[in-house]
C-alpha cells in the first residue's frame, strides 16, 4: 500500500482487525449498565451492545475495567479500544476523544404511582409532592417549579421511591433508565409518567484521530436501530421503548 492509503486507516481499527479482538473500557461495577452476575461473567445494557458491535465487526470482545477517573487515560494509553460505559457527551471530554453518534440518550423523568394519572409534564408539579435526591440536577429541575412541594432526600434512593409506592410522595423525579431498571427488577406499582424532561446523549469513546472505526461504529449502531435489536436490548434491561 502507499503510505497515504495507510495513512487513511487509524491504528485502533487495524489493531482490532488484527488481533481479532474489541477490547472494551468501563467501570464494571455500574448496574444495570456494565457489572458482574452471579458468575462473575460481565453483564449489563453496555455489555450487551459491546457484544453485538464486536459480532458485527467480526471479532471477539474482551471487557476491561477502570475506574471512571481513569478511563479517558486508559483509552489513549490504547489499554483499550472503545470506552462503552455510560460516557455523556461534553463540550470539556470531547478536547480528549472522540465520540460516536449516542448510543443511548436519558434525562430526568417524572415517576408515579402505577394509579396515578395526570403528572406528567413539570407544570403538573404545581401544588405536588415531589421527591428528589438534594444536591442533584433532579433536585435543581424540581426546584424551577414554582409552586412544587419539593422535599430533598439524602439518603438511599429506595427512599423516596417507597414514599411514592406509600403515596406519602406524588412523585419523584430521576434518570430514566435507573428508573426503568429499578421498575422493572422490583415489581413495584410506579411508573415512568413523563417524557424526557433534560437530555444526556450518551456516546462510544474513541482515541482522537481513528475516523474510520467512528465512522464504522455509527454504521453498526444505526444497523443495529433499523433492524430492531438495538430496542430488544433495551427493553430487556429498561422494561421500555427507548425515550426519545
Amino acid at each position: 500500500e502507499t503510505a497515504e492509503a495507510d495513512s487513511e486507516k487509524g491504528e485502533i481499527l487495524t489493531r482490532i482487525e488484527e488481533t481479532g479482538v474489541l477490547r472494551v473500557g468501563f467501570e464494571g461495577t455500574y448496574p444495570p449498565f456494565n457489572y458482574q452476575g452471579d458468575d462473575g461473567d460481565f453483564i449489563g445494557f453496555d455489555v450487551d451492545i459491546s457484544k453485538e458491535v464486536a459480532t458485527r465487526l467480526g471479532v471477539d470482545v474482551e471487557f476491561i475495567t477502570s475506574k471512571w477517573a481513569g478511563l479517558i487515560g486508559g483509552l489513549n494509553a490504547d489499554k483499550f479500544d472503545v470506552i462503552i460505559a455510560q460516557m455523556t457527551v461534553t463540550e470539556e471530554r470531547k478536547e480528549s476523544v472522540d465520540f460516536t453518534d449516542p448510543y443511548v440518550v436519558t434525562g430526568a423523568v417524572i415517576v408515579t404511582h402505577d394509579d396515578t394519572n395526570g403528572i406528567t409534564t413539570l407544570d403538573d408539579l404545581v401544588g405536588k409532592k415531589v421527591g428528589v435526591a438534594a444536591g442533584t440536577s433532579f433536585a435543581e429541575l424540581a426546584q424551577s417549579v414554582d409552586g412544587a412541594d419539593v422535599n430533598l432526600y439524602d439518603g438511599g434512593f429506595s427512599t423516596y421511591v417507597n414514599d411514592v409506592v406509600n403515596k406519602r410522595l406524588d412523585a419523584l423525579i430521576n434518570d430514566s433508565l435507573v428508573m426503568g431498571f429499578n421498575i422493572e427488577e422490583s415489581g413495584l406499582p410506579i411508573k415512568v409518567a413523563s417524557q424526557l424532561l433534560s437530555r444526556d446523549e450518551n456516546a462510544m469513546a474513541v482515541k482522537k484521530g481513528n475516523e474510520d472505526f467512528i465512522e464504522k461504529l455509527n454504521e453498526i449502531l444505526s444497523e443495529i436501530k433499523e433492524d430492531g435489536t438495538y430496542t430488544e436490548i433495551y427493553k430487556k434491561w429498561f422494561g421500555m421503548e427507548p425515550l426519545e
